[in-house]
């Protein structure tokens, strides 16, 4: 499902679950690779990954209407909780982005300090408006606060996926790469970042941030 090796000093947190969807077995391996990364010493940074033709497709709606149904609204809190993990980790973060991320899962590579998306294939995607999902405070907070004004309303209000190259245009990615160099190019901005103190850098996150942070925490409510 997932697998978290290293690069020198960069983690590299690779998803393997298909589209990479979020359910509670995922959501709780997330939570446990993090846990595994805080619990490191020195130098380090984090890059996220995907396979295949998927970064993450976001929630796994199919689950969240069969066995996952009586979790609900509490399922929703933790992986908003995740999402806030993630963007508040005190080491470096960059997001791979080898293929579609759609929905939660365009919200995780937003949590990311950078993003590096594939140019040629592979979309960027808020849909909620189309399928009938409004988003919860913390993630509007999360798009909003990393998203220009104009690009976030736009994606918000259409639904509609732009690639690579538009993304970087729109400033959603920080690099826009061939498929084989998504990943080389992440590590390396990682990479670059991995020896800053981590008490330091995760307090400028942690003022940065703390309305996302804070929301993030308050679940779907």
């Amino acid at each position: 499902m997932l697998e978290l090796t290293r690069q020198g000093p960069v983690f590299v947190l690779t998803m393997r679950s298909g589209e990479n969807r979020f359910n509670r077995r995922f959501v709780d391996a997330l939570n446990g690779a993090l846990d595994e990364v805080e619990g490191s010493a020195g130098p380090a940074a984090l890059v996220s990954v995907g396979e295949d033709k998927f970064y993450s497709n976001g929630l796994d709606l199919d689950w969240l209407t069969s066995e996952g149904s009586a979790q609900g609204p509490e399922f929703i809190a933790a992986f908003m909780a995740c999402l806030g993990r993630f963007l508040a980790l005190p080491i470096p973060t960059v997001a791979a982005m080898n293929g579609h991320a759609f929905a939660g899962g365009a919200m995780l590579a937003l949590t990311h300090d950078f993003r590096v998306m594939r140019a040629d294939r592979g979309f960027f995607c808020l849909p909620e408006v189309d399928i009938g999902l409004p988003f919860a405070p913390g993630m509007s907070a999360l798009i909003q606060g990393k998203l220009d004004p104009s690009v976030c309303r736009d994606l918000m209000f259409s639904g509609r996926r732009i690639g690579g190259s538009e993304a970087l245009a729109l400033r959603v990615v920080d690099e826009a790469a061939d498929a084989e160099q998504v990943l080389p190019r992440a590590v390396a901005r990682a990479e670059a970042l991995a020896s800053k103190e981590r008490t330091t850098y995760g307090a400028i996150k942690q003022r940065l941030y703390a309305e996302m942070i804070r929301l993030l925490a308050g679940g779907a409510a």
